[in-house]
């Protein structure tokens, strides 16, 4: 069976959907990949696109997506809800059968310096294949986000990997990288007070002392005028959608408020939605092998 890397880019564009069908039909157009899946958010302004195959394939049409992002889309005037610091934002690339994150790390390594050359714009490497343990985390290489990065480059300890001499304001800069699978999960609130959501993030968040494995933030959606705690669960199999859930649920009550519903941004492994029935069940005993797709699937 051939290797399987998937890639889940996230570009700076959620409200021109003409041009968010343009960038993804980079994908559509590659052979030896398949596209999964694509959502965009206005309030964002940003979408979420998912697709995997044979890892050079992958790496291939990961370029010519960032080349479509960028052509298209114009940081120097870019608006949105959701932290951004390029037009493409994020470029993670996860292993999913036969090929190890070593091999994965060497592969995001070729696939940045070729983004900085081919699209002119900044690369900073992350996750797994970051040149330094403070370059890690994205949200310290994003911190302040696209309006300070052309000063914050200038930094030694924030000096990007790969890119031009001078700051593309167009394009911006990106994170690449290798990881292991994450689930982005949404929890809505039942009020406009965008500073409940902010605290409940502060209470689950890892940096903050919360869930380990839990990156999180509040937000307001314009749409709906709800606030929103919107999450990166990094490692689902430690820090469950569940009880991650079930924090927010109780700290929304001390508030005063409530939750609305949630949402699953992108795809979600099958198995931590086994987890979360096996979990409000209370099922005993219950193993994966007991799911039918599962066996048809062997």
């Amino acid at each position: 069976m051939p290797a399987i890397l998937e890639c889940v880019p996230n570009i700076s564009e959620g409200r021109d959907l003409e041009k968010v069908e343009k960038i993804v039909d980079a994908i559509r157009t590659t052979k030896g990949v398949k596209l999964l899946d694509y959502s965009s958010d206005k309030d964002h302004n940003r979408s979420v696109i998912t697709f995997l195959g044979e890892p050079n394939a992958v790496a291939e049409a990961a370029l010519k997506l960032a080349k479509a992002a960028t052509e298209l889309i114009d940081m120097s005037t870019h608006t949105g809800g959701h932290p951004r610091m390029g037009a493409v934002d994020v470029m993670p690339l996860i292993p999913i059968k036969d090929i190890t994150i070593e091999e994965t790390i060497e592969l995001s390594k070729k696939l940045a310096e070729s983004i900085a050359n081919e699209c002119n714009m900044h690369v900073t490497l992350y996750e797994n294949s970051a040149s330094a343990p403070h370059r890690q985390n994205l949200a310290d290489i994003r911190r302040g986000q696209y309006e300070v990065m052309a000063e914050k480059i200038k930094e030694d300890m924030w000096i990007p990997d790969y890119g031009p001499n001078e700051f593309n304001p167009k394009a911006g800069m990106v994170a690449v990288g290798a990881r292991p699978p994450l689930i982005a999960y949404n929890i809505n609130l039942s009020t406009d007070d965008v500073k409940i959501a902010k605290n409940i993030a502060n209470v689950i968040r890892s940096a903050k002392g919360g869930f380990v494995f839990c990156k999180a933030m509040g937000l307001l959606i314009e749409e709906t005028g709800k606030a929103q705690v919107s999450m990166n669960l990094v490692n689902p199999d430690y820090t469950t959608i569940f009880r991650v859930f079930d924090m927010v649920e109780r700290e929304a009550h001390r508030y005063g408020v409530s939750v609305t519903d949630s949402e699953i941004v992108g795809l979600v492994p099958m198995k931590a939605l086994i987890d979360t029935a096996i979990y409000h069940l209370k099922l005993d005993n219950f193993s994966m092998d007991q799911v039918l797709e599962t066996r048809i699937w062997e």
